[in-house]
């Protein structure tokens, strides 16, 4: 159950009327004098499970008997199926914590299929990113309301979705334009991987944290692969949505990190450089690129003593070796010796860089202990 404390607590930090160290000893202070009944993992796993079985199952009776049902019965079952969700989570909030969160967040995963069921009762689907814009909308209201992580999840996610298919269109017709959406989608990547700064971070912090450590390899590939750019390349046509794509995130990155985020204004310019390299279809120079990254998050990591930042920067390193290997090298080996060289590659490459990882993070506990 939310202890009484946390709300003013979060209120407090957010109007920065306290620091974030403040807040941690004040929490560890808290903490100490009343000691958290923690969830064991059998009841995180249930409660994941059945927040996913039951929001299937509902949408399965749905999806069964929609044919059946008039325009008025659709759009009451629609409205009903999200505030039966959130009703129960608001009942439960003083009883189970954790069924309450799980309840709310599926009530806010339910408004986005409300939102499509409805353009589909009435026609409404001739510009359907106004319907993630609405999603994104309701997740940010419901976030402020109940501040709970998965809405503050949710609203990460669907927000830069939204801005990316507003311009997909203009970007589908005049390929250059895909690279504001790569840049942005990149950079936006490594400002939820920089949110976490503590232990004491708040869920929604660690929430970012797990969506940019999931998002960062695919976008920094997205942002590096050039196989689709012309040789007439015109950076003039999408220097306002560059700016807007790389202004957001950088803002956003202040507000989550204060003067740390300076940091994250010399990864703007490294993935910049790199969607520059993209442009120009220069492959080595991509390679050696992305090798600077790596070195340069890990530094990151070590400096700010965030293991995952060091663990994903080991991983980069590893995918990059690897695309340079199977699209440069191993064609013009023969066979044979290029699936030996894979295999030493594997084993070889494989041990030396778990091996130099962990003395690496054994390192950073030390430090920090």
């Amino acid at each position: 159950m939310r202890k009484d404390w946390e709300a003013p607590l979060e209120r407090w930090t957010s109007a920065g009327l306290i620091d974030q160290a403040t807040a941690g000893r004040i929490r560890e202070l808290e903490e100490a004098r009343t000691p958290a009944q923690g969830l064991r993992w059998p009841v995180l796993v249930a409660l994941g499970f059945g927040t996913v079985l039951l929001a299937a199952g509902i949408l399965l009776f749905v999806s069964a008997h929609w044919d059946q049902l008039s325009p008025t019965e659709r759009m009451t079952v629609v409205v009903l199926m999200i505030a039966v969700f959130h009703a129960g989570g608001a009942f439960a909030a003083d009883r189970f914590e954790g069924l309450s969160i799980s309840l709310h967040a599926i009530g806010t995963i339910a408004l986005g299929a409300g939102i499509a069921l409805a353009g589909q009762i009435y026609h409404l689907s001739e510009h359907w990113p106004s319907a993630i814009l609405l999603w994104a909308v309701g997740a940010a209201i419901a976030w402020a309301l109940l501040r709970q992580w998965p809405q503050a999840a949710l609203t990460a996610l669907l927000a830069p979705c939204w801005v990316a298919s507003e311009w997909w269109p203009s970007a589908y017709k005049l390929r250059e334009r895909q690279v504001p959406i790569e840049v942005g989608l990149c950079l936006l990547a490594f400002t939820y991987l920089t949110a976490r700064q503590s232990r004491q971070d708040s869920p929604a912090r660690r929430a970012l944290g797990w969506l940019g450590g999931i998002a960062l390899i695919p976008t920094v590939a997205a942002t590096a692969i050039p196989f689709h750019w012309t040789s007439n390349f015109d950076w003039s046509s999408v220097f306002l949505p560059m700016l807007i794509a790389i202004a957001v995130p950088l803002t956003l990155a202040f507000v989550l990190r204060g003067q740390a985020a300076l940091w994250n204004a010399g990864t703007t310019v490294w993935v910049v450089l790199l969607a520059v390299l993209s442009v120009a279809k220069f492959n080595l120079g991509i390679y050696l690129w992305c090798f600077v990254g790596s070195v340069g998050l890990a530094y990151w990591g070590i400096r700010e003593q965030r293991a995952e930042r060091v663990n994903l920067a080991f991983l980069g390193f590893a995918v990059t070796v690897l695309v340079f290997y199977f699209s440069d090298v191993m064609a013009k080996l023969d066979r044979a010796l290029s699936l030996i060289l894979l295999g030493v590659l594997f084993l070889g490459g494989g041990w030396l860089l778990e091996r130099t990882r962990r003395k690496i993070i054994a390192q950073m506990r030390t430090e920090s202990a």
